[in-house]
């Protein structure tokens, strides 16, 4: 049987494999086991992102008529949902912290400058007061250094991230019923 090149393949033996054992709450909001999102997660950004995703799970044939088996797809929509929301929440509060710090550099860099033009009235040499002035310069662009790196560089991936969770929750999670060795799962069982 062939498989999907374009599809996230995962083999297991029972489903809970996939969760969290620790987490208290029921299957469909279970945490995913560290390891198997970052299985899922890595794979999915190889692929392309112009193509909605696929999970397929291969499990035993017994395992995939389970209840937990039908809440399956809910559950990891579900976790791939929430997760996309809390790094959406990551995103709004880096903004924050970059509007506040964009506020402290401006205000730095207006100090700066205004302590720049004030020091030629008070340093008689020009290479110092040059000096002073430039460094008060620099002091004020430099405040402004992580706002402008945040602004511009960090909340990128976390976007990329959110977006790639996204498109996890939108995936369809496919059940392949894998036969015990020995067994033919395509052929019809008697009568």
């Amino acid at each position: 049987m062939a498989t999907n090149p374009t599809a996230i393949q995962i083999g297991v033996e029972k489903l809970p494999q996939l969760f969290h054992t620790l987490d208290p709450f029921p299957f469909r909001e279970r945490d995913l086991d560290r390891s198997a999102e970052e299985f899922i997660v890595d794979w999915a950004r190889e692929l392309p992102r112009n193509q909605p995703l696929k999970i397929v799970v291969h499990l035993p044939a017994a395992e995939a008529e389970t209840a937990v088996a039908r809440e399956l797809e809910a559950a990891m929509k579900n976790f791939f949902a929430y997760r996309s929301n809390v790094i959406g929440r990551d995103i709004k509060e880096l903004f924050r912290v970059g509007r506040r710090a964009l506020l402290i550099g401006l205000t730095v860099l207006g100090v700066c400058l205004a302590l720049g033009n004030l020091v030629s009235d008070f340093i008689a040499p020009p290479a110092l007061e040059r000096f002073v002035s430039e460094g008060l310069v620099i002091l004020g662009w430099v405040a402004n250094w992580r706002p402008a790196e945040i602004f511009l560089y960090d909340w990128w991936p976390l976007k990329r991230r959110r977006d790639l969770y996204r498109r996890l929750a939108a995936a369809t999670v496919e059940l392949r019923p894998v036969a015990p060795p020995g067994v033919d799962l395509s052929a019809e069982s008697p009568g």
